[in-house]
């Protein structure tokens, strides 16, 4: 019987004009039936996750080489009042965390890298935000391409069960476009979201690197000798 159905399916592509195989994205997209729109729906919030977290991380990420170098000397001169003033003014992921740890001047400083620290895992908590939704998208949407897949097959066999012995490609094509473009249609959203997230993963990343470094120059800071 297969084999019927490839005899078919290859005299009607012999027979059929070139003109009338062309199909536009929109037209195979609709022929993936309903589970196309969760998959749809996903590929829309993964879009929006990444661009709306590049931005925000790469705002995160941006530094003034002259902020460690002023804030050096407000310390050493003991204008702490100066200190947290620039650190409002400068207003980004790092001195939000140093203007936490110069709060605290005057106490040990376990205290201070403590509270730095606290302030810090907020900060990357925050940069974070949306990434397991990314995630998510990432091993979903195959999974619903895959749930598609198993739809149309049973389509296909359901029509072919239903036409007996009148078997025609024509019949069965439904349930297979059904399977293939569902497939095809989650593994792109797949693919792109999990490159998508491991992008953004190592954005995050880097920012935390950069946490790490004025941290700890800072806590060298106070650990400087007073000229």
């Amino acid at each position: 019987m297969l084999f019927l159905i490839a005899d078919q399916a290859s005299e009607t592509l012999v027979n059929q004009p070139v003109g009338e195989l062309k199909m536009s994205f929109f037209e195979m997209a609709v022929k993936g039936g309903i589970i196309m729109i969760p998959i749809l729906l996903l590929s829309i919030i993964a879009v929006y996750i990444f661009f709306e977290r590049y931005f925000a991380i790469k705002n995160a990420s941006k530094e003034d080489p002259l902020f460690m170098e002023r804030l050096k000397d407000y310390i050493h001169a003991g204008q702490l009042e100066y200190a947290q003033t620039l650190c409002r003014q400068t207003d980004n992921t790092i001195s939000r965390m140093i203007e936490k740890g110069i709060t605290r001047i005057g106490r040990p400083l376990s205290d201070i890298q403590t509270a730095i620290e606290n302030v810090a895992n907020l900060e990357v908590a925050r940069l974070e935000k949306g990434l397991p939704t990314l995630a998510t998208v990432a091993g979903a949407a195959p999974m619903i391409g895959f749930l598609g897949t198993v739809i149309g097959m049973i389509q296909a066999f359901y029509d072919m069960a239903n036409a007996g012995s009148n078997i025609d490609v024509q019949l069965l094509s439904s349930g297979i476009y059904t399977a293939m473009v569902t497939t095809v249609a989650g593994l792109t959203v797949g693919i792109i979201a999990y490159f998508a997230y491991n992008v953004l993963v190592a954005r995050v990343e880097r920012v935390v690197y950069q946490l790490q470094a004025r941290a700890t120059e800072f806590m060298d800071l106070l650990n400087e000798p007073v000229n």
